[in-house]
């Protein structure tokens, strides 16, 4: 085993140039073995490329890599895998009906078969780094944090000696962000080195033994997060200092803009089993109000979203906008009528990655100015307004003719933001708005966000990030497996307690994370006319997730 004082991994004058972009230019970066380097930096600083040239799925145009003390020259990530790097992607990529074993093993099965060998070593491996994986359930009866730790694994499985981990905390709550620092120990106690990337600075300050901050394609600094915190890291990261946040106060009315009533929604499991997906959800939105929605992935959260949307049809209940039933109208109609949508996988839902910015601004607006006059499409409208939402929202673009899958994943969703704001909706429907955005245009989408909130916007806010939903809501409430089991008061609750609630640990009405007593009055609240001068979210402050 190299000793740790070694490097594991050496980046020299790397550049990479894209049709008139420079994506990474004469970035220089030196990875200690047995430490977790983080990498941090603007959405489009370059850290995506960086990373894809690591991996082989690149190679830069100038400048060397040197893996323990070798130069090497990646032609493929098969290269890569052969010299130990390995990488965990933010989108897992597991098959759902297939075991954890199938899936580990899967394109594998030369190192250890897929019988007795494979499951020995599986269990080996699971052991060694607390990894505490079961090889025979089905992948789809698994939870995120343990498809996550089954992407570690895999790539441990393939021979990594060092792991590339993007955003690895997105979607987890922070109980299971604690468990999974807990396995990185166990990594680099072992001498593995792990490259961890993400914008979420309370953590990487917590995690980290170096940082490397990328600002425009190149390097700025290494620091030690002893000798900085989250508001130094993010200035470094926008080259500028940031401003103070302002303090908020309560801008709820008693104007009802969307309602839910009795929503059931059923579904199907493999086996042909029916189950309920939703069950008797019922929520009112004014205007003014963002009602945030906290629970762990997969308790329905996505459900209420496609049923409010009408991509799924609801088995019982009724949703009204301003007065109108739309329970059972098209998307169409939905959109028409003031639904905004940002969407949880802008990838599926939110653009077409081939197609140029200005036809991505259209989308879902077609019948609407400045897209269309009447039944002819208004193209050079479009392309004007897409160059006001590039300019305005800071998407980092060569022009507006590229194509929405040439951008980074921030950068798709500020063009994503700016588009639904652009039409003034009665309500947004916002699935994790600033997920995968680094900490600039997360502060950007936040105060667009209370600035159309002022103005009367109502917003269903769905998130992972727990300070988003404490700090954006005015009314805060738990998802678990399909129902809302209990209240939190955004003004007391820490994401600590929100997240113990949302593990389905607690019910009814929380005041510090504990549930009122049977028969006892629920905790007084001062909503919707709160006006306790709580700051919103900071851009960035202590423990930003």
């Amino acid at each position: 085993m190299p000793a740790p004082s070694s490097s594991a991994v050496e980046l020299r004058g790397i550049t990479k140039r894209f049709p008139g972009v420079v994506a990474n230019h004469d970035i220089d970066i030196t990875v200690t073995r047995g430490t977790v380097h983080a990498l941090v930096g603007e959405n489009g600083a370059g850290k995506s490329t960086l990373m894809k040239i690591l991996y082989g799925l690149q190679r830069p145009d100038e400048g060397t890599i040197t893996i323990d003390g070798e130069q090497v020259s990646f032609r493929s990530p098969a290269d890569a895998i052969a010299r130990g790097i390995g990488m965990v992607h933010q989108h897992f990529m597991l098959a759902d009906n297939l075991t954890v074993l199938e899936n580990v093993v899967l394109g594998a099965e030369k190192a250890y078969g897929i019988g007795a060998r494979a499951r020995a070593r599986i269990n080996e491996l699971s052991d060694t780094y607390g990894l505490q994986v079961r090889p025979d359930v089905l992948v789809e009866d698994i939870g995120v944090a343990d498809r996550q730790r089954v992407e570690i694994l895999k790539v441990l499985y393939r021979g990594a000696r060092t792991l590339i981990l993007d955003e690895p905390t997105a979607v987890l709550v922070p109980q299971e962000v604690d468990a999974l620092f807990g396995n990185l120990r166990e990594l680099t106690a072992e001498g593995l080195t792990v490259l961890f990337i993400s914008h979420k600075l309370g953590e990487v300050l917590s995690v980290a033994d170096d940082i490397t901050v990328i600002r425009r394609g190149t390097t700025v600094a290494t620091v030690k997060p002893a000798d900085t915190d989250p508001r130094a890291l993010a200035e470094l990261m926008v080259g500028s200092q940031l401003p103070t946040p302002e303090t908020r106060e309560s801008t709820v009315t008693d104007e009802p803009v969307l309602t839910v009533e009795g929503l059931r929604l059923t579904g199907t499991d493999a086996d042909g089993t029916a189950r309920d997906l939703l069950t008797d959800v019922a929520f009112t939105i004014h205007r003014g109000e963002v009602l945030g929605i906290a629970g762990v992935e997969g308790n329905g959260q996505a459900e209420l979203v496609e049923a409010v949307m009408g991509i799924r049809d609801p088995d019982a209940g009724r949703i009204t906008l301003d007065g109108d039933d739309i329970s059972h109208a098209p998307t169409r109609r939905r959109r028409v009528a003031g639904i905004g949508y940002i969407p949880e996988d802008r990838h599926r839902h939110g653009l077409l990655l081939d197609a140029p910015l200005w036809e991505n601004r259209m989308l879902g607006h077609v019948t609407e100015r400045p897209n269309s006059k009447g039944a002819w499409l208004t193209a050079s409208d479009a392309r004007a307004d897409t160059r006001r939402i590039v300019e305005e929202y800071d998407v980092r673009t060569p022009g507006i003719e590229v194509t929405a899958g040439s951008l980074s994943g921030g950068n798709q969703q500020k063009l994503i933001v700016g588009r639904e704001m652009s039409h003034h909706p009665k309500i947004l429907i916002a699935a994790h708005p600033t997920r995968g955005v680094d900490v600039g245009a997360q502060a950007q989408i936040w105060d667009e966000i209370r600035r159309a909130r002022r103005e009367g916007l109502a917003v269903l806010l769905i998130s992972a990030d727990l300070d988003e939903l404490i700090g954006l809501s005015d009314t805060l409430r738990v998802m678990y497996r399909g129902r809302l089991v209990a209240d939190a008061d955004p003004a007391t609750i820490t994401p600590e307690e929100l997240g113990t609630a949302m593990t389905g640990a607690a019910s009814g009405h929380l005041e510090h994370g504990v549930p009122a007593q049977p028969g006892a009055p629920a905790p007084e609240r001062t909503d919707p006319e709160r006006t306790d001068g709580r700051t919103a979210p900071e851009t960035p402050k202590e423990g930003d997730r």
